[in-house]
């Protein structure tokens, strides 16, 4: 289920585009169920043998015949700590009634876990991730956001399961008027951050993390960077960053159409 208020397409010329794993939350959200859990020797035996969406589905599978539940799982997840300067960000941002999305190849059922356990779900118009169900035996399910059921995505930059350029395309839709008139802010850290950062425009910008993969890959790019790239180590150099380009960017938002 999306975020209720569901503010996309609504709400303020900016929209900040989240990356989850290393970037709101400070550790991988995968990682964390599996070494919270207990999962750690199977996943390794399985690392090199599955996607990593299948990968994860059956470590869901392995938990579920342990006899955990889903309430278990929801337990591990209210354990992971968020940076308050990070949660301060977020709600400011949201408070400047930009729109917030969250753009991740971590899942559903962990991203809108963790963000309702820290009060701060119902900032973001929309997450956009693999999905998640729970089947009727209370077993978790994970897919991939880029299925098996209809064309590859054909981009060498991402992975088969989620191209975060091409969600990029659906959000800049140029048909849009206010997608036009509108500045994208995008905060990331992994190499599947690079692909979107390639589609923004002059007039956005790009807030990679600090020695992390899209930092890397953006300084040693040999393809323009258009963006306006600013980096960040920590939740506070974040909040602070965040806030600065908000101030900037809202006042200036009506003249942007390129």
């Amino acid at each position: 289920m999306s975020p209720a208020n569901q503010l996309s397409g609504v709400a303020g010329e900016t929209t900040v585009i989240w990356d989850f794993d290393r970037t709101i939350m400070d550790d991988d959200s995968d990682r964390w169920v599996v070494v919270e859990m207990g999962l750690n020797p199977l996943f390794n035996q399985l690392r090199q043998t599955l996607p990593w969406n299948s990968l994860m589905d059956r470590m869901m599978e392995e938990l579920h015949s342990q006899g955990r539940t889903i309430e278990d799982i929801t337990n591990c997840l209210n354990r992971v700590e968020l940076n308050p300067q990070i949660i301060s960000a977020i709600r400011a941002a949201h408070d400047h009634r930009c729109d917030l999305k969250v753009l991740s190849d971590a899942n559903q059922f962990f991203i809108e876990t963790i963000l309702k356990n820290h009060g701060i779900y119902e900032c973001f118009s929309e997450i956009i991730t693999n999905p998640t169900f729970v089947d009727k035996e209370g077993r978790l399910r994970i897919f991939p956001s880029h299925g098996s059921n209809v064309q590859p995505h054909g981009c060498n930059l991402c992975p088969p399961n989620l191209c975060k350029g091409f969600v990029m395309n659906r959000i800049q839709d140029p048909t849009s008027q206010d997608t036009k008139k509108r500045v994208i802010i995008y905060i990331g850290d992994g190499g599947g951050d690079f692909c979107p950062t390639l589609k923004l425009r002059d007039v956005d910008h790009v807030m990679p993390r600090k020695d992390f993969p899209l930092h890397h890959l953006i300084s040693t790019s040999s393809i323009p960077i258009k963006p306006n790239v600013h980096e960040w180590s920590n939740g506070e150099e974040l909040n602070k960053i965040l806030i600065h380009l908000i101030d900037l960017v809202l006042p200036n938002a009506e003249t942007v159409d390129r």
